[in-house]
């Protein structure tokens, strides 16, 4: 299964490259991570906990970050096992480049799943892998600029008048 997109992140690139790199940020966007812990030269360990359509299990595996260029892009690669429900790995590269309001951050993600997951059928599994990876990044983008308030619209203006303090200022205190 393959698919990209892209998302503006009203965040400097800088700190959006902090975050791809930080076990707690990582905890924050992997949706349903239990426990994220490492780093981004020897990579980090995760406990994951999914309901793919009838199939819930607990996936204990391994994230790499590899072709890294400070900055500007970075691959992530990493397998999960869950037991009698299957395996699952894929990897993402992942783009960084600075735009008017922040970051743009292109990514492209290849995914297989094997076992009692992979009997589920492409249609679900294609469906949950989009679903999840849209998840990660929402949750990045959201981690980086603080959540939307209700009827508040987007700009700087919105910006100014309620300021967000980003994970990136949240993790070291700032």
């Amino acid at each position: 299964m393959h698919m990209s997109d892209q998302r503006e992140i009203a965040a400097p690139v800088a700190e959006v490259w902090t975050a791809l790199l930080s076990a707690e940020s990582l905890l924050h966007c992997v949706p349903g991570a239990k426990e994220v812990t490492g780093n981004a030269e020897d990579g980090f360990e995760a406990t994951v906990v999914q309901k793919v359509g009838p199939v819930k299990a607990t996936f204990k595996g391994k994230v790499e970050l590899s072709n890294l260029v400070e900055g500007e892009s970075l691959t992530l690669t990493g397998e999960g096992k869950g037991g009698a429900a299957g395996f699952a790995k894929g990897g993402a590269d992942v783009t960084l480049a600075p735009s008017e309001t922040g970051t743009l951050l292109s990514y492209e993600v290849d995914a297989k799943v094997g076992g009692k997951l992979a009997q589920l059928g492409s249609r679900l599994i294609d469906g949950f892998a989009k679903k999840m990876a849209d998840q990660f990044f929402t949750n990045l983008q959201t981690s980086l600029e603080g959540p939307a308030e209700d009827g508040e619209e987007a700009g700087e203006d919105a910006a100014e008048a309620a300021p967000k303090k980003s994970l990136l200022k949240r993790m070291t205190g700032g």
